[in-house]
Parts: structure tokens; sequence; C-alpha cells
């Protein structure tokens, strides 16, 4: 190993959890709105939650103005707040301003702190984790952008990462971003088709990977997917390979030894003066058809927004060590691991194992010895921990947590309560978050709120700052299609090369809205509950019903881990032996569907499954029901 690697049904919601818990220990008994939010001395009237955000949604320009001057550190400044228009699925924040995201993200906190801890890289063999400093990160990044330039890479040119979580997939797209490149992180789990699909729509010249991945005790040969991935892709100049393994893996011409050519170069690094709206990165994600889209995100909106979110949402304070177990290339990662983190000045956690590796405790033993202190992960793992029982839980030392969180799918009442009851020892609030890669950052969580305010279980519940839903198309009991009103920093500004449908997706649905996709309910008391993909909804007898209410109605069973509704055009009773599940924990709807509805044939790209053998086991099952195409 180099030394680099080492050093609502809303009442179904109300009647089965109306124990309501009341989480008071974000801001203290003590509260002053200023103490939260320096910003707020500043806002006329504004002296509690409720009010800070009504005025943030009422005068979004002075809000968010504010926030972005004290917030970031600014080369120039911008002359103006916001330029929307939803009609033309244009947003633009902060013009007229620059800076560089990746002083923001280490530079300045090395001025401060630089033997800070940044990252705390929780490699596969637990009790193996090596921890990185901003002053260790900046000279990895920098040493990176240096030797990127020297191969060809040049201001808004864009780099595809292909490399697990780990601190020179950071240093990765923190270079990208200091010498003015956009990065395209694909998930490292994905096949060499979908990579060549995302490195040919992203038009990179450059491609950074490892010679191997090491996952749950299992080593993956990454390269060899690169090398499969770029003989179709004629825009590739040079793959940058890192060493993960001490396994040679044969290298070309194209090839550059990542680690032996980035100490040749210079510890400095002058970062590249970027407008607002520079693309940041483009992050790939599926429609329902399966064809990926690239979601374009910029530089100032979007790293302002995760930022905020990550300090307020699950109430980060300087020291913390914030653990969040997604990977590197989802939105997720992105975000919370990477951005909205070091732009805080956070410690923060790359997580490159299983939660069931070596075995079910992974989790809470990682928390016992890092003293992780916000621990953020997905509805799915903690679903599989809880059939696991509670022991594993309670072999280890948790009183460091503070604040837990959900992420990707709404989590049911059970593995909420679970969650909460156990992992939380009833005294952690639970902050079941919602957002969307294309949101940027999370939207709607309990969090933040006034002191003593409840959270009830299941429910996303209040909007973040500058977020203003609305439920259009409505049925009556509060529910329809989730929309928001009006633009805040971090959502996306357009998908690559294809704006046209950009605005077809997300503004032409409802004119004046962006349309999520999603469904939700409101209470009488304002709270939101996210009900699942409209696309998602299940028709019986004229009553619309969201696959999401439904598998947490199942899942109250106690003999039941996990469950999916899907829905199509025949009866069908029973049940399937498991799940295709993506490798961050996702169950893969769009497969099930083409399963039932008997288009095994266009089932799409399943390299991202955890297990591609569980479609084939759905797929028999299904002619099972059905009798092998025999009325049933």
């Amino acid at each position: 190993m180099c030394s680099l690697w080492r050093g609502s049904l809303l009442t179904l919601t109300s009647s089965l959890n109306r124990r309501v818990f009341q989480c008071c220990r974000q801001f203290g008994r003590s509260y002053n709105i200023a103490s939260c939010m320096p910003e707020a001395v500043a806002f006329q009237g504004v002296s509690d939650h409720s009010g800070l955000y009504k005025f943030s949604v009422n005068e979004s320009d002075r809000f968010w103005g504010a926030v972005a001057r004290q917030r970031l550190s600014w080369i120039s400044p911008f002359h103006t707040v916001q330029n929307c228009d939803f009609s033309q699925g244009k947003i633009k924040w902060f013009e007229g301003g620059k800076l560089n995201v990746s002083v923001n993200c280490l530079d300045r906190h090395v001025h401060t702190c630089p033997e800070r801890v940044a990252l705390i890289w929780e490699r596969d063999e637990p009790g193996t984790e090596v921890k990185i400093t901003y002053r260790q990160l900046l000279e990895l990044t920098c040493r990176l952008g240096n030797l990127l330039k020297r191969q060809g890479v040049r201001r808004g040119d864009c780099v595809t990462i292909y490399m697990p979580p780990c601190p020179l997939a950071v240093a990765s797209m923190l270079a990208c971003a200091r010498i003015g490149a956009a990065h395209n992180v694909v998930f490292a789990g994905f096949s060499s088709e979908a990579l060549a699909d995302r490195i040919r729509d992203a038009q990179s010249s450059t491609v950074i990977t490892v010679n191997q991945g090491v996952r749950g005790g299992k080593v993956v040969d990454l390269k060899r997917t690169v090398d499969q991935a770029v003989q179709n892709c004629p825009s590739v100049q040079q793959v940058l390979v890192a060493m993960r393994t001490e396994n040679t893996v044969a290298m070309t011409d194209r090839d550059v030894p990542l680690e032996e050519e980035m100490m040749k170069e210079d510890v400095v690094c002058e970062p590249v003066a970027m407008d607002s709206e520079d693309v940041l990165f483009l992050l790939y994600t599926s429609g329902s058809t399966g064809k990926p889209k690239g979601l374009v995100h910029t530089q100032a909106g979007y790293l302002l927004y995760t930022s905020l979110t990550h300090r307020y949402v699950f109430n980060y304070h300087d020291g913390d060590v914030f653990g969040c177990v997604a990977d590197i290339g989802w939105i997720t990662g992105h975000s919370y691991i990477v951005y909205g983190a070091l732009c805080n000045g956070g410690t923060t956690v790359l997580f490159e194992s299983t939660p069931v590796y070596p075995n079910p405790g992974r989790y809470w033993e990682m928390v016992e010895r890092l003293e992780i202190n916000q621990f953020y992960g997905a509805p799915t793992a903690i679903r599989l921990l809880l059939k696991y029982g509670d022991e594993w839980v309670q072999n280890y030392n948790r009183s460091s947590l503070k604040t837990l969180g959900s992420v990707g799918e709404p989590i049911n009442t059970e593995a909420w309560e679970w969650y909460h009851r156990v992992v939380g020892d009833g005294r952690c609030p639970v902050v079941d978050t919602w957002w969307q890669t294309e949101t940027g950052g999370i939207c709607i969580a309990p969090r933040p709120a006034d002191p003593e305010a409840e959270i009830v279980p299941g429910m996303a519940m209040r909007p973040f700052y500058g977020i203003k839903p609305a439920l259009l198309d409505t049925e009556g009991g509060g529910g329809g299609a989730l929309c928001i009103s009006q633009a805040w920093p971090g959502m996306a500004r357009t998908i690559h090369n294809h704006h046209q449908r950009f605005t077809e997706t997300y503004f032409q649905p409802y004119p004046g809205f962006f349309f999520t996709g999603d469904g939700a309910h409101r209470s009488k008391e304002g709270y939101y509950q996210i009900v699942g993909r409209l696309d998602d909804v299940i028709n019986v007898s004229g009553h619309r019903l969201g696959t999401a209410e439904l598998e947490d109605v199942v899942n109250q069973c106690p003999a039941v881990a996990e469950s999916a509704a899907i829905g199509y055009s025949h009866d069908i009773k029973g049940e399937g032996e498991c799940l295709p599940k993506t490798r961050s924990g996702k169950i893969m709807r769009r497969v099930l569907r083409k399963v039932v509805e008997r288009n095994t044939d266009e089932l799409g790209d399943l390299s991202t499954l955890d297990d591609p053998d569980s479609v084939h086991e759905v797929i028999r099952g299904h002619r099972r029901l059905r009798g092998d195409g025999k009325q049933q």
C-alpha cells in the first residue's frame, strides 16, 4: 500500500404512530435565532425559526444574499442574487460573483485549523481507518490539480472519475474544481457499458480510476472495467490509475500511474476564479426509462445550499464527526460527504464497506471507534439491520450520536421507531430527509425547527429555508403532486446537452412550478409526508395508492424485513424470493415493472444491482405465479 493511501395515507400514519417524539436537543432549552443563524440578526421581525422560514421565502433575495455573503469566500462579489424563470427553465444565482469551490472547502480552513481532520477513510478492513487533515487534503488536491493540467485538462473540460470512496477520489473532485474543470463521478459499480455511455455523453478526455476496489471482503477489478469502457470512447486520451491494492494491473501507453506522477508535482496549485454559474459537476441519474440524464450543478449556489443544509438539518458543529455511509458516486455523497461537510470545515467519513461486513454490527462498531456524532444512512440498510435484531447494535457504545438521518426513500414506521429507540437510545432526533439529485440538497426534513418542535415518525415534515412546496392535482385529504413554487440556489440548472428535456421534465407538467415527480400529503399542521413516485402509484378500484404507503403497512408485519409494491394490469398474489436492489440499497422498481409487464428483454442496465441473480429469481417467481403463460 503506497504512503498516500495509508497517510396516506396520512391518516394511516396518524393511526399507526400517534406517539410523537419531542426532540428538544437540537438547539437546547435556551434559544436565540441569531445565535443559530448570525445573519438573522439583520432580518427585521425575525425572532424564531417560523419567522426565519417565512422571511426566507417571502424575502428570498435578502435571505440568500445575506447568507451567501457571510458563508462563502468570494474572489469578486455578486451583483444579482437570482435571475430565474421557470417557464424557460432558467435558473441563475449570484451572477457577477467569482469564487473557487476548492478554496472554500480547503484553503480557508487550512488558514485557521490546518491539522483538523477533514476525512476519515473507513476502509473495508475494520479498524484500519486513515485520517487526512485539511493540510494534507489541500496538498493532495494541489498535486493532483497540477498533474491534471500537465495531462492537458483545461478549464471547461469534464473529467470522469470512476473510484470507490477514498481520499484520492475526494481530492480528484476538488482538483477539478480548483483548475476549473467539471467532474463526472460514476458509481464504481456500473458496468463498462454504463460507464462508456457516461464518458461519451460528458465528452471526457481524462478518466481517473483505481487498479481494484475492495468492498465487503471482495476485490473488484475496476481498471479492467475502465479498459473495456474506453475502447468505445474515442475522446479518452489518458487514464490516471491509483493503487488501492498491491496487485498489479495491465498498463497501456494511455495509462498514467497516479501516485507516482503526483509526487512530481508542486504542492501549490493556483485556484481558478470561477463564475457562480460555471459548471461544477455532472451527475447522471436514471429516469423511468433507464436512460441516464446528466444533471448539471454549478458553483456558488450548490455549494451554499449543501453547506447550509448540512449545518442546520443535522445541527452540525465544529468538532463533530459526520458519518454519511453513502457512496460518493451518488448525490448524497457529493453533497454531504464532500462539498457541504468540507465547506463547513467538518470532519467527514468515507465508508468503503457494507453494513454487514464482517458482521451486522459494522456500522455501530464504526460509530463507537470513530465517535461519530451524526449518522446518515438509507432506510433499506436500516431495515436490513433491524432483521438481525437489537444485539448487534447494543454490543457497541453509541453515546457519541446526536442526530440520526435517513435518505434515499421514505422510511417506514417500524424502521423509524427501531432506528430511534434502539440505535439512538430514544434520545437522538431522527431526520427523515426528502430531496433528489435534481434538488442538490435536502428540501424537506424535520429539522431545523423551533425548540421542542415535534417529530412524527416516517414524515419528512418541514420545508427547509427558501423552499416553498406546493401540492397540485390534489384529490382531497391534503395529497397531490409535490412541486416547488420558487427557485432555490442548490437546484440543477439543466440536463447536459438536453435543456429541452430538462424543461419538459421539470417545468412543463405544472407551468410556474418545479415538478419533483413525487407525491405527498400535507397534514393540518402543515407537515409533509412523501408517498412515493407518482409513476409508482397503484390504482385499485379507482383509488390511487402510493407504493410507499402500501410498503409501510406490509413492513409492519414482524415476518417481513422489506417489501416492494408495484402495480400492473393483472391480479397477482404471492411473494418474490428476493428484491433487485442497487448497491446503494434502493429497490429497482423499474426492473420489477418490466418483469410483470413481461418485457424481460427490455430490462436495461443492471450493473448497479448488488445481486443480479435477484432479477432471475423474480422472473422465475413471476412465471410460476402466472403458470408459464397459462391462465392463473
